[in-house]
């Protein structure tokens, strides 16, 4: 018999997760955490409601959580209809870009109540959430690992295993550095190329199709070039947030890493400049109207 899944965080990625588990039949309690419209879908094709993560816990084997971070996981185990209050054993799915140092603190503090703590961050989009096609990096123990793979081939198409807890969250955090860092330069040098008077046009025409080409950056310049908001699905706030917990890492690391503090700033600007819940790709405008131009004014016939 499959386990009886709880889920919270019923957002862009959340929802098709949820659904792609109930509609492979793993049985689902969910508990709405910003928005209903997705616990109302889910609960037409069968899944139950909880009010609170303890009654949630009562009714689940395995928690799923996929809320924004570290602090709002915390949120969650704890206060009397915590997780925590349950007094239950299960295993506790991270789906979240929570801060590694949280995430291998929790997990040991977890274990002596019962309870095993998977790291499994997201990459791709909402739509290869809907369909079932993301990519998972999974963090912890071997058993822990094994118990929660059929879960999670539910929703993801590749399942990568990282290491013991908090790896995976690891992982994530560079996979984002790259990601964001990708966002930045090309921020700066679509600024660059407008003050020398190079539209957004003819600087594609040169990466697109080159050994520079990518799905990121033609999902970024669907924003630059035809300002399609929804390309790219991702606040820049969640941006400056997991910036930040990369920042923390390398800390405690004692890396040195100047690139990770200049990609933070990028974003650190833009939600100072009160554009934190605008996509990524929205970053090439902040960059530019800081620097005196427009991209919008820069296109071709324009």
């Amino acid at each position: 018999m499959k386990e009886k899944i709880g889920f919270i965080g019923l957002g862009a990625m959340g929802s098709g997760m949820a659904a792609n588990l109930l509609s492979k039949g793993w049985p689902l309690t969910m508990m709405a955490h910003r928005r209903r419209e997705a616990v109302e879908a889910l609960k037409a094709q069968g899944a139950g409601e909880a009010a609170t993560p303890k009654e949630l816990a009562l009714a689940s084997d395995v928690v799923i959580l996929c809320v924004t971070g570290s602090e709002e996981v915390q949120q969650l185990l704890s206060g009397a209809d915590g997780l925590l209050a349950s007094g239950k054993r299960m295993l506790l799915i991270d789906c979240s870009t929570s801060n590694p140092a949280v995430t291998i603190r929790l997990a040991a503090e977890l274990s002596e109540q019962g309870i095993t703590l998977v790291d499994a961050p997201l990459a791709r989009t909402p739509k290869e959430a809907a369909e079932g096609k993301l990519d998972v990096m999974a963090g912890g123990s071997g058993d822990g690992i094994a118990r929660a793979r059929p879960i999670l081939e539910a929703f993801a198409a590749r399942i990568i295993e990282t290491g013991p807890a908090g790896t995976g969250h690891t992982m994530k955090l560079l996979n984002n550095f790259v990601s964001m860092g990708y966002s930045a330069i090309y921020s700066e040098a679509l600024m660059i190329a407008a003050k020398a008077g190079l539209t957004p046009e003819v600087f594609d025409s040169v990466l697109r199709g080159s050994r520079m080409d990518c799905g990121f950056y033609q999902a970024f310049f669907e924003f630059v070039l035809n300002r399609n908001e929804n390309a790219q699905r991702f606040a820049m706030a969640n941006a400056l947030k997991d910036m930040s917990y990369l920042a923390s890492l390398a800390q405690a690391l004692q890396a040195v890493n100047p690139v990770g503090a200049a990609v933070r700033n990028s974003f650190a600007t833009a939600v100072a400049a009160g554009q934190g819940q605008s996509f990524v790709p929205a970053l090439s405008d902040v960059i530019a109207a800081a620097n005196g131009v427009s991209l919008t004014a820069h296109r071709t016939g324009k």
